[in-house]
């Protein structure tokens, strides 16, 4: 069973934003699409687990911080005789071996991911020893995409390769057998969840301005921004023929807004503004009131999100 479901982190959503509407430079877009790639293979590998669901705890996306190192889990299975550390790598095309260092197939260096995974299992090690968790561990590193290939991969590592996702599954399966997840392993599922740092050191952000984001609506769609006025309930975009309703539409942008810009404060001025295409304050003044808490009164007035 999900005990931590996986979603999109504040740091990928962030850089989503500032790309659809223009904001990032040619680095930051490397490093946009990195994120992508790699959220889109821990969701495939959510898929690959949905056979054996009931037989483990699932934990997602979980930091921890011991002895003043920080390090990131991508997922952590728990079963009844043992607990599954997993780095999920979404890696696409050939690479090789050479010595203890990883190469692509243009002969580029990358990190070893083999070395990341030690560092990670000797962390777990540590905080499992330092909050007295005796719990056995198996910590693999798992590749996910079919367009992946690895040359000169050790025999014995703990690597698994997209073609392996069966044997995984059902090792998985097997080891699980019949026991059941007993109250101590949802015990521990939850001392680990009260340890997860929810803001990650890890997340990097983008210098931008205001000034310097293109204006609109991103459509839903096809992820133009839409800048032409509505006078109209329903937005339609000229590129696509996307149809959203003009609320939905404006909320959205609002918490889009809202994410990008923290020490802003949400007004009908600074939303009619970002959205662009609502032709009328006084309809994007209802929206905001509707689904938000309004604090003051006149020209100083803003929103908050109701609780």
């Amino acid at each position: 069973m999900f005990l931590k479901h996986r979603k999109e982190s504040k740091e990928l959503l962030l850089f989503r934003h500032l790309f659809f509407r223009n904001a990032l430079s040619s680095k930051d877009k490397y490093y946009y699409r990195n994120l992508e790639s790699g959220y889109a293979g821990e969701l495939i590998f959510d898929e690959w687990l949905k056979p054996i669901t009931s037989k483990l705890i699932f934990l997602s996306d979980l930091t921890f911080e011991i002895n003043n190192s920080h390090f990131q889990i991508d997922s952590l299975l728990i079963s009844p005789e043992r607990i599954y550390l997993i780095d999920v790598k979404n890696h696409e095309g050939d690479y090789y071996i050479g010595g203890n260092k990883w190469y692509t197939s243009a002969k580029k260096e990358i990190k070893n991911p083999l070395i990341q995974l030690q560092r990670t299992a000797s962390l777990l090690r540590q905080l499992f020893q330092y909050h007295k968790i005796n719990y056995y561990f198996e910590a693999s590193l798992v590749f996910v995409n079919l367009e992946f290939y690895l040359y000169e991969a050790p025999m014995n590592s703990p690597i698994i390769f997209p073609t392996q996702r069966n044997r995984f599954i059902n090792k998985l399966d097997t080891e699980a057998g019949g026991l059941r997840l007993k109250h101590r392993d949802f015990k521990l599922a939850e001392k680990l969840l009260s340890l997860h740092l929810t803001d990650s050191p890890y997340s990097r952000i983008p210098v931008f301005e205001y000034e310097q984001i293109e204006k609109g609506v991103i459509c839903q769609s096809c992820k133009s921004i839409l800048t032409e006025q509505v006078t109209t309930k329903i937005m339609t975009c000229s590129n696509c023929g996307f149809a959203e309703g003009i609320e939905q539409a404006v909320l959205r942008s609002t918490e889009e807004y809202a994410l990008l810009f923290p020490d802003k404060k949400i007004t009908t001025a600074a939303i009619y503004d970002w959205c662009r295409i609502v032709a009328s304050k006084r309809v994007l003044q209802e929206t905001l009131a509707k689904n938000y808490k309004l604090i003051g009164h006149g020209k100083s007035s803003y929103y908050i999100k109701s609780l």
